[in-house]
């Protein structure tokens, strides 16, 4: 039997479809020791996120790390979960649902799905959901402003390993990061003065990026780079001052070392030094989720206190808000340009509909 997928004959009689697949990291499906343990050991099964040899990771993994990890971790999932489910989940579907209303319902405009590269709903279920709608062409849109091999570079393996076994593939376009795209610092900014102008300004602003192992840094990895891109950018956006503002790596696990500064020591440091108010601004998650509500707002949020400080404020992620809307649109319209006609361009839309339809019309008079 062929280890290939095939399609059946509808599938060649649809109108070929553009389909934009939105991916993010993933999340448990509750926030209970039994589903964060399933999560974790395809998480951190992942080749790309631990770079061990297999045995010795394999054995690090199931004899110590899902018996302890999973438990503490599903606590954390819990001071943050809501009624609906995972912030992580509900964030990205939002944003992914106000992306498609950007778009006319009609048969131009291209198919919106988001998927996790870990947990559900997952991007080879998604991906053969597109092609029983007649997928043609894929835009893969990874939600991480900076890339790395640990996050970007994982999703397209899941995407190419899934069109492994499939017979006929659809055109292919991935985006490797955004950092550089027009409205990406400037939505970031815009969010910073807000927080200020309701809040009040803090005597300093912390960008909190998550941490990857240094080790990966050294083998060519450009993550770290790209953060300071961003910083740079992001502080003369805000027109801060070198004092103002510094750039901190969160979410290390393990013993090896990880990107410096760490957040958490950069934080006690700051309340030791006498600082009481601190504003954080995570950039490279897209939307809020564990790493941003439960550990810079709670975990750290307490740290900084206990080491002498009294306010730190954690700034929302830029989630579905408008301007981070259109900086996607307009990422994905870019991608998409000579792969549909322009929205404005109705009579072309119509007569290249009409024509698929008399094609298809030809060809069943043909095979009757």
């Amino acid at each position: 039997m062929s280890r290939y997928r095939g399609s059946d004959e509808s599938t060649h009689r649809q109108v070929p479809r553009t389909a934009v697949l939105v991916v993010n990291l993933g999340t448990p499906e509750r926030p209970d020791t039994p589903s964060v343990r399933r999560y974790l050991a395809e998480f951190l099964s992942d080749p790309r996120v631990i770079e061990l040899p297999r045995w010795l990771w394999k054995t690090i993994l199931h004899g110590v790390i899902l018996r302890v990890r999973p438990r503490r971790s599903a606590h954390a999932y819990q001071q943050i979960w809501r009624e609906a489910g995972s912030p992580l989940l509900l964030e990205t579907a939002a944003l992914t649902e106000a992306l498609a209303q950007r778009y006319p319902a009609d048969a131009e405009a291209p198919l919106f799905r988001l998927a996790m590269r870990y947990g559900q709903p997952s991007i080879p279920t998604l991906m053969r959901e597109l092609a029983a709608l007649g997928m043609r062409r894929l835009l893969v849109l990874p939600l991480y402003p900076q890339y790395s091999a640990t996050t970007t570079a994982s999703v397209f393996d899941a995407v190419v390993d899934e069109l492994k076994t499939w017979r006929w593939w659809p055109e292919l376009r991935l985006i490797g990061d955004y950092l550089h795209e027009p409205g990406y610092v400037q939505a970031l900014a815009n969010s910073v003065r807000e927080h200020w102008q309701h809040h009040g300004r803090g005597e300093k602003l912390l960008l909190s990026f998550h941490g990857i192992p240094r080790r990966y840094f050294l083998q060519g990895d450009p993550y770290y780079c790209q953060c300071q891109v961003t910083g740079r950018q992001l502080a003369a956006a805000l027109e801060l001052k070198e004092d103002e503002w510094a750039l901190c790596f969160q979410s290390r696990v393990g013993a090896e070392p990880w990107l410096q500064p760490y957040t958490d020591r950069q934080l006690i440091a700051w309340a030791e030094q006498g600082l009481k108010r601190v504003d954080v601004l995570c950039p490279g998650f897209a939307v809020d989720c564990l790493e941003t509500l439960e550990e810079i707002a709670q975990q750290n949020a307490e740290a900084f206190r206990v080491a002498g400080g009294e306010a730190l404020r954690y700034i929302p992620a830029l989630n579905h808000r408008a301007d981070h809307v259109d900086m996607l649109a307009a990422l994905v319209d870019r991608h998409l340009q000579d792969w549909a006609l322009p929205v404005a361009d109705v009579a072309a839309r119509e007569t290249r509909v009409a024509a698929l339809k008399i094609s298809q019309q030809a060809w069943l008079e043909r095979r009757r």
